[in-house]
């Protein structure tokens, strides 16, 4: 999908529609759409709207019955994010997936189909020496084990950039009890949901703390950026 509205409408192209007029035409399917959550599909990279030079969204109709798609998966057969992402890259590639709601049932957990990586494939993976996990895990910035998740390997990669300017595990230590306080937050906020019995209950309450995840790193990114200008960076 592209990222430019010049490129996303030509000359005979349907009109684009703005976030304002995407809910309008998706809420009375999906009450609980709001624009936080529009964008954040967008930061889980299910959908990517073009922009205006002014930044603002733009969604074309293809976009809108992505989103309709995306929204179904969730709310009728309660997918992970990460099933749908798989389901769409197929799509995107011209493939033609089988349908993952029946796999879902089936299966207690389609996370179990993540990729797993070995101590050895995870530094290789990430350009990483041995140390440098060892000492995350010390950190409690990773969990120890004898394999790790994708999103392991997301943390180490980040470790050995942060590294060549200087900045060591041992520096972020408080970054867990941070996390921990805010997992903390959430999980009072959906609590209602997640101790229902039934597994919609749970599955929405479960989205719902990572749309709320997503919410505060955007509190957490614009409190980093503004210290920053406040030092002069």
């Amino acid at each position: 999908m592209t990222t430019s509205v010049a490129r996303a409408q030509g000359a005979s192209a349907p009109a684009l529609l703005n976030i304002g007029q995407v809910l309008a035409k998706l809420k009375p399917d999906f009450p609980d759409l709001s624009p936080s959550k529009l964008r954040f599909l967008e930061e889980q990279r299910l959908i990517a709207p073009a922009r205006t030079e002014s930044g603002y969204r733009k969604f074309s109709p293809r976009d809108l019955e992505r989103l309709r798609l995306i929204l179904t998966m969730q709310r009728d057969h309660y997918l992970p994010l990460k099933v749908i992402r798989s389901y769409l890259a197929d799509l995107d590639a011209g493939r033609n997936p089988a349908w993952p709601g029946a796999a879902a049932q089936a299966t207690p957990s389609m996370l179990a189909a993540e990729r797993r990586y070995s101590r050895e494939e995870l530094l290789k993976e990430a350009g990483a020496p041995s140390s440098l996990l060892d000492e995350a895990v010390s950190a409690s910035l990773l969990q120890p084990g004898d394999t790790f998740s994708d999103d392991a390997l997301g943390v180490l990669k980040a470790l050995a950039e942060l590294r060549r300017v200087g900045i060591e595990p041992r520096h972020l230590r408080g970054f867990r009890a941070a996390a921990e306080r805010e997992a903390g937050l959430l999980e009072s906020a959906v609590l209602p949901a997640i101790r229902r019995r039934d597994g919609a209950s749970r599955a929405r309450g479960a989205e719902l703390a990572l749309e709320l995840a997503a919410q505060l790193d955007v509190v957490r990114a614009s409190l980093i950026r503004g210290a920053l200008e406040r030092l002069g960076a």
